[in-house]
């Protein structure tokens, strides 16, 4: 039973992941999420006792810690490691994942800001959390591959700045276009 238990706690905060990626926090209705994750009724309030941001707050959680796996799993599948070679494969992971999905779901960090990281400093800190979480690989990749450090604590924020504007403009025209542009743009500006 323990690990049911724990399987509908996990699926409710992938399936709250999902939502924020679809719609954003204000739009993520607590029942679908039960419905998508599965799970018993009263297993909202017995999992997440702090409600509606704390299951946000853990779901932003996730969505850092997958993305930060999903770099050091690129970086360990390069032969030849560079800051430019990481970065297209980042965007190719979205752009494939865009395309699959018919450009239905983002970044769940970025729908969680854009709704109400002004509003609700739970989010906002979750948010600010989970981006720090997936920058820090990054980073450690960067001075690895013969960076210092200040530079590729910057160089990390260009490229997720990079990645979350080219993301709303690929959703907004259904195209990963601008994916593509941001990958080919700065891969002189990384490598240099």
């Amino acid at each position: 039973m323990a690990g049911a238990a724990h399987g509908h706690r996990e699926r409710m905060v992938y399936e709250t992941a999902q939502q924020l990626r679809r719609a954003g926090v204000t739009a993520t209705g607590l029942r679908q999420v039960v419905a998508g994750a599965e799970a018993p009724r009263g297993s909202l309030q017995h999992y997440f006792p702090g409600g509606k941001d704390q299951l946000v707050a853990e779901a932003l959680d996730w969505s850092g810690a997958w993305a930060a796996d999903r770099v050091r799993l690129h970086v360990a599948a390069m032969r030849r490691p560079s800051p430019s070679r990481l970065f297209t494969a980042v965007v190719d992971d979205w752009s494939a994942d865009l395309s699959v999905r018919d450009f239905e779901r983002g970044c769940p960090v970025a729908g969680a800001v854009v709704d109400c990281a002004d509003t609700n400093e739970t989010v906002r800190h979750a948010a600010a959390t989970a981006l720090d979480t997936w920058r820090r690989p990054i980073t450690e990749a960067l001075v690895d591959m013969g960076r210092s450090r200040r530079r590729a604590e910057s160089l990390s924020t260009l490229m997720l700045c990079a990645l979350e504007g080219a993301l709303v403009l690929a959703r907004a025209s259904h195209d990963t276009a601008p994916l593509r542009l941001v990958a080919r743009e700065l891969a002189p500006v990384l490598d240099a």
